[in-house]
């Protein structure tokens, strides 16, 4: 049996918003069977623009009952049912609770039975189809529109029909564990952010992050490398996730929650992910110095960090050339006399104190300035888990002060209502590091100064 859902929402994240109303058409694989919808109070006011989408007004949900007082129904009229839906993770992500069901996408079953459209949208895909869909972004109209879809695809089938797709979707999974089932990875996202493996008493033994969620989970279930690997696929019992929009805050929040939760798996990373660090200091005469070490043998904070010794004295080579300066005074080359860049004259001779101190150290603080984070105060936007969100990271004189979220609804936030928004987090060298890298390599939306 399958149940074919839509549901019409106030936003884009199943964190933040709520439905407004939802509708399941149940088919059996030959036709309809039955059909509910209701509308749903969620307990928050409905942006206008989405009420010009919807139609869905505070007034007419005013009345009608809050999502609590429907979970139970919920529950029993799917038993045993299969989610049908066209981007089926982001309706079932506003309705799963403590339960789970097998869920079907017909987005991604479009794309595979149906190849050769410019756009899997509902809309446009009914359009190219011939299918006609009344009530558009009413949650009865889509779903309605969906069991057409969902009936077509039926057609399309060259085996047994509905279990044909069912196999479509749960075939792939052919490493899960003896706790774990198909739908536990069905219902994770394909989306950003952090994810979760405990054990049987729930206590956590795995903190990632990932671009795509539930590929991630998936690599690891499928990863039979080493003896740790297998022990950890053997021991999860229960995978939670939480979305982040923002590849930045993905990574932010990991550092955080490893250091703060202390995973047994996580832990078996002994050393630091950022292993060599590019340092600084003055000689006699003045000219500042570098130097290339290893984290753990000093408490001093690095400029920039490198996954190894390689890495890092091939970055340091291409900084010194860039910026014509000494290989000598950054620890490249080994002498008691000139380095071997001053002999060809690609070196201007501060290794042999030929060159004034306050020139030498202009061009060597040009390259610091490169590599430090930014002393101002700024907001890093960037992407949201909806697009109705932007996400914002906190910098101010230097230092870390925490994320948050906006809407993108609310066009004349003040810069002290997005401040409110941060989240406070703990500065420390680690997550600085992640930013500082991050940014090199990283466009983002915008950055905000203030």
């Amino acid at each position: 049996m399958f149940a074919i859902l839509d549901i019409e929402t106030t936003g884009g994240s199943p964190v933040t918003e709520k439905i407004t109303e939802i509708a399941f058409f149940f088919h059996d694989g030959q036709k309809v069977v039955g059909e509910w919808s209701t509308l749903i109070n969620p307990e928050k006011d409905i942006p206008y623009f989405i009420t010009g989408l919807t139609g869905i007004t505070n007034e007419m949900v005013a009345g009608a009952p809050k999502f609590f007082e429907v979970a139970k129904e919920i529950v029993t009229r799917t038993e045993n049912h299969t989610i049908v839906g066209h981007n089926v993770n982001f309706d079932y992500s506003f309705i799963r609770s403590d339960y789970s069901r097998k869920t079907l996408c017909t987005v991604k079953l479009s794309r595979k039975f149906l190849p050769g459209h410019l756009s899997y949208s509902l809309g446009k895909l009914c359009d190219d189809l011939g299918i006609g869909i009344t009530d558009r972004h009413r949650a009865a109209g889509d779903a309605l529109a969906t069991v057409r879809l969902f009936e077509l695809l039926l057609e399309r089938q060259n085996g047994d029909g509905a279990l044909s797709l069912v196999r479509e979707t749960t075939g792939r999974y052919k490493n899960l564990n003896e706790y774990l089932k198909v739908e536990d990875i069905e219902q994770l996202p394909e989306e950003c952010g952090t994810y979760y493996f405990h054990d049987e008493k729930h206590q956590l033994l795995y903190i990632g992050k990932s671009k795509n969620i539930r590929h991630r989970v998936l690599s690891h279930l499928g990863n039979s490398s080493g003896k740790r690997a297998m022990e950890l696929k053997r021991r999860i019992h229960s995978i939670t996730y939480e979305l982040t929009g923002s590849e930045l805050i993905a990574l932010l929040k990991e550092s955080r929650e490893i250091k703060e939760h202390k995973p047994l798996y996580n832990r078996a990373q002994k050393r630091s992910t950022f292993y060599w660090g590019l340092y600084t200091s003055r000689d006699d005469y003045g000219y500042i110095n570098f130097r290339l070490q290893k984290i753990s043998e000093t408490a001093d904070d690095p400029v920039t960090c490198f996954n190894n010794k390689t890495e890092a004295r091939e970055a340091l080579t291409r900084m010194v050339e860039k910026n014509w300066l000494c290989q000598k005074l950054s620890g490249l080359y080994q002498t008691e006399g000139a380095c071997f860049h001053y002999t060809i004259r690609q070196c201007n001779g501060a290794c042999v104190q030929a060159e004034a101190v306050s020139t030498y150290n202009k061009r060597a603080e040009s390259l610091l300035d490169g590599l430090r984070l930014d002393r101002g105060n700024v907001l890093i936007i960037d992407k949201g888990r909806s697009a109705e969100e932007r996400s914002l990271v906190r910098i101010e004189k230097g230092m870390y002060m925490g994320y948050g979220y906006i809407s993108v609804n609310d066009t004349y936030l003040s810069i002290e209502q997005m401040l409110e928004s941060i989240h406070p987090e703990l500065d420390n060298r680690d997550v600085r590091q992640i930013l500082k890298n991050w940014l090199k390599k990283n466009k983002v939306e915008k950055m905000l100064y203030y």
